[in-house]
């Protein structure tokens, strides 16, 4: 069988061992020699540049058909840290995590400013990294993730979707490491990839419910970002061509009818219920859907019936995507699944099940994010350890 081969030792071939040996737990260069299609010399090669640098290490052995043991393969966790920061529209939440995906420290702070946000970020990067105790010198760089503003939207006209993007050459000058700036969606997607041990083989899809709705995807170990780093915008696919018009300039978008926004409009529509559990008195939207969910999850009926509906109207652009990538497995998360996730899940299933084109062919195995609330943060802690470790995967490497 012939080699699929990049150059030695070059990014390509570097990425897609890192990401073999991370999905594996543990394997052996044998094994990594069948499973990448590299040539021995290669996995030699790149296996003990890693070894030599301290992102892999041995551990234990295997049994061989041949008698002889192989050597164990995997990740060190504890070697290098990443940062991530996800700016919400009051507060920021601040993770850091090691090179396997697991957090070893969070906080939410009070999100600063844009006019002093480099200023506040890297003030707020130096006290988290000296709170953990982590050695500076092993943190590879901070990633900050934010929504993408709706399409058309007085914040879109007036800059807000690039002054992070402005902030970035300060932040990393203010804090001496790279700085990747990312949308929330396609982070969590990331984090969700690399914290499961996802294979690079499966085509892998997540659903982020928030305010919005976003969705990233990984193919071959990859996000994937369109031409303007805009794939994932699940929000602004259509559901109803004749539906509730959206700031997009389109109707009927799934976020107008599925987001947590649209969840907590339809309850103080219903307006016994809305009454009943104070949606008036709520202090954000974030907590008025939190009050919808917890009553649902609770068994109040008429709430129940509105988080159902929102869950039946993204269970149809869910199965859309499906359809459109051919997804074997899917994440829901965001902090619209963090109480009610089980409605989601279920909808979201029982709609593949019965409508997905290639559901004869194989299913798609649809699961709920273990940190919903962040996963953002989480993913974007997973961009810095990615760039790290495995660079060739993003257009737009640390800077």
């Amino acid at each position: 069988m012939a080699r699929r081969e990049t150059a030695a030792g070059g990014p390509g071939s570097r990425a897609l061992v890192v990401d073999v040996i991370r999905s594996a737990g543990a394997v052996s260069r044998v094994e990594l020699t069948d499973i990448t299609g590299l040539t021995q010399p290669t996995i030699s090669n790149i296996v003990r540049d890693l070894l030599a640098e301290g992102i892999v290490r041995e551990t234990g052995s295997s049994a061989s058909a041949r008698g002889k043991p192989r050597t164990l393969l995997a990740i060190n966790p504890t070697f290098r840290y990443g940062v991530g920061f996800h700016l919400g529209a009051d507060t920021m939440t601040c993770v850091a995590i090691d090179l396997t995906g697991g957090v070893v420290g969070r906080e939410v702070v009070s999100r600063a400013p844009d006019d002093q946000l480099a200023e506040r970020l890297a003030a707020q990067y130096d006290e988290f990294v000296a709170g953990l105790d982590l050695p500076r010198g092993r943190v590879d760089g901070l990633a900050v993730v934010a929504p993408t503003p709706p399409p058309g939207s007085s914040a879109e006209a007036a800059g807000a979707g690039s002054w992070l993007g402005r902030a970035r050459g300060e932040l990393r000058d203010r804090i001496g490491k790279p700085v990747i700036v990312e949308n929330d969606a396609a982070a969590a997607a990331l984090g969700e990839f690399w914290s499961r041990r996802i294979s690079r083989e499966q085509a892998f899809g997540c659903i982020y419910v928030s305010t919005g709705i976003g969705a990233g995807f990984v193919f071959n170990g990859a996000l994937l970002r369109g031409a303007g780093s805009d794939a994932g915008e699940l929000g602004h696919v259509s559901i109803r061509h004749d539906g509730r018009p959206c700031p997009c300039g389109n109707r009927g978008c799934v976020e107008r009818y599925a987001s947590m926004v649209a969840t907590v409009d339809a309850a103080r529509d219903r307006g016994e219920l809305g009454r009943r559990l104070n949606l008036r008195g709520a202090t954000s939207v974030s907590h008025a859907y939190d009050l919808v969910a917890r009553a649902a999850v609770r068994g109040d009926d008429a709430a129940l019936q509105v988080v159902d509906q929102a869950a039946r109207y993204l269970a149809v652009a869910a199965t859309s995507v499906v359809n459109l990538l051919d997804l074997g497995r899917l994440v829901l998360t965001g902090p619209g699944v963090a109480l009610a996730g089980s409605v989601y899940a279920r909808r979201v299933r029982a709609h593949l099940d019965e409508t997905a084109h290639a559901r004869r062919r194989h299913g798609v195995r649809v699961e709920l994010s273990a940190q919903p609330r962040d996963a953002a943060s989480i993913g974007a802690a997973a961009l810095v350890v990615q760039a790290a470790v495995a660079p060739g995967h993003s257009p737009d490497p640390m800077r």
